[in-house]
């Protein structure tokens, strides 16, 4: 049997030939093995996830606890108290970071990310909105959700024509996150101290108590989105070029922007609703997958796996670092990705790496 990886004259790739459909996908090697490396990390981080905490156990105790073997403590530490957590954080960093891949290229801008543009405030002030105003455990998700839309619409409409590029689209975000930043603010100020210990979780980001529903819906959004993502990847590379070359090509533009703007939002709106505010996740992510396959294509794949890892890496240095105080995961993000973000806006675009 034939294998479907042919060597190409182009240094540095393959293609993957489905002969039977007459299909050739041409895959980065580099690609490839940054995306494995990233994938054995992320199963070593959550074994460590699973298993350090005030009872610790080793990676084969945790992975016999996750089959159901192994001693009933072991299981029920890892299965019922854990394991809900630790599929939270995989997943609302994968999700942050697919989304802030996807924004970067449609904007064209390395600095728009969904928390840059307002969208993380605006879902975080909607889901606070709820908890001091309701009692359900889900409506703040589901609120965010409609957060998360209502902030798109307003970006888009305040910034008039200039589309998805430019910085106005940026400035208009920003100013939108900073309105919707300041009305959480407000609201937490105006309950009574119980409901503003309620929702602060909701404004800081925190993986401590998430909701299983709302993480298993956030699984199978983020299933879904990244398949759409795939699909959508040779439209996304052929999009960072001029337009008038990406049409001749045959990108249709606009479908492609609003497939991806929505995309983008919808992830940026479950993993909000799952984590709350953990923006610089979507902008360190796909960072760092840039670096690592030296922006080769768009690294959708590889943003989605470093989101999880650095969601995970966060969540076990803010449990572990002053145990037994723990620290939210959103100011673990923040402490690390704040200087990068600072470094990002001094530093000249042609300068970066």
């Amino acid at each position: 049997m034939n294998s479907p990886f042919v060597s190409l004259p182009l240094p540095g790739y393959w293609i993957i030939s489905l002969g039977r459909h007459d299909i050739s996908l041409p895959v980065s090697r580099r690609a490839v093995a940054v995306n494995a490396v990233l994938l054995v990390l992320l199963l070593a981080t959550v074994t460590a996830s699973l298993g350090l905490g005030t009872v610790r156990l080793g990676p084969l105790e945790v992975w016999q606890a996750l089959w159901g073997e192994g001693a009933a403590l072991n299981q029920l530490v890892v299965r019922d108290l854990r394991l809900t957590r630790v599929l939270a954080g995989l997943a609302s960093g994968a999700a942050f970071a697919l989304s802030g891949c996807l924004m970067q290229t449609l904007a064209g801008n390395r600095l728009a990310t969904p928390g840059i543009i307002g969208i993380d405030n605006a879902a975080t002030a909607f889901a606070v909105a709820s908890v001091v105003g309701m009692a359900s455990a889900l409506v703040p998700s589901a609120m965010s959700l409609v957060g998360a839309v209502v902030a798109t619409a307003l970006v888009f409409a305040l910034a008039g024509g200039s589309g998805t590029r430019g910085y106005r689209f940026i400035v208009v975000g920003l100013g939108v996150g900073a309105v919707a930043g300041a009305l959480t603010q407000l609201m937490l100020s105006m309950v009574a101290i119980d409901d503003a210990n309620a929702a602060f979780p909701w404004t800081v980001g925190s993986l401590n108590a998430r909701s299983p529903e709302a993480t298993r819906l956030l699984m199978f959004g983020l299933l879904l989105g990244l398949l759409l993502a795939l699909r959508l990847s040779r439209p996304l590379h052929l999009l960072q070029l001029p337009p008038s070359v990406s049409q001749s090509l045959g990108v249709h533009l606009r479908r492609v922007r609003g497939m991806t703007l929505l995309l983008s939002v919808a992830l940026t709106g479950l993993a909000v609703a799952v984590a709350g505010p953990v923006g610089l996740v979507a902008l360190l992510g796909p960072e760092i997958a840039r670096m690592l396959c030296r922006h080769r294509g768009v690294p959708l794949l590889a943003s989605a796996l470093a989101g999880g890892l650095l969601m995970l890496l966060a969540d076990l240095a803010g449990r572990l670092l002053l145990a037994p105080l723990e620290i939210p995961v959103g100011i673990v993000t923040a402490v690390v990705g704040s200087p990068y973000l600072l470094w990002m806006l001094l530093t000249p675009e042609r300068s970066r790496p």
